[in-house]
């Protein structure tokens, strides 16, 4: 197992385990958790699991889910 394969399973298991408390998040919060996991993955995919692409894309995606939570109530 290589290094990559770790990095993005760690990812992975971070987003799992933020989503215990979904029941309490509001709509803005759980558009950002999904935003971040959806951009973390298209991150790790479209960089080959490069730790900088997953952690970017994670951001990336964590802000235009907040920005989308935002608009919905």
């Amino acid at each position: 197992m290589n290094i990559r394969t770790c990095i993005s399973g760690l990812v992975l298991a971070v987003a799992a385990g933020g989503c215990a408390t979904w029941d309490g998040m509001s709509s803005r919060e759980k558009s950002t958790v999904i935003g971040a996991g959806v951009g973390g993955a298209a991150g790790a995919v479209a960089t080959d699991g490069g730790v900088l692409g997953t952690v970017g894309g994670a951001a990336v995606g964590g802000v235009i889910g907040d920005q989308v939570g935002k608009r919905r109530r």
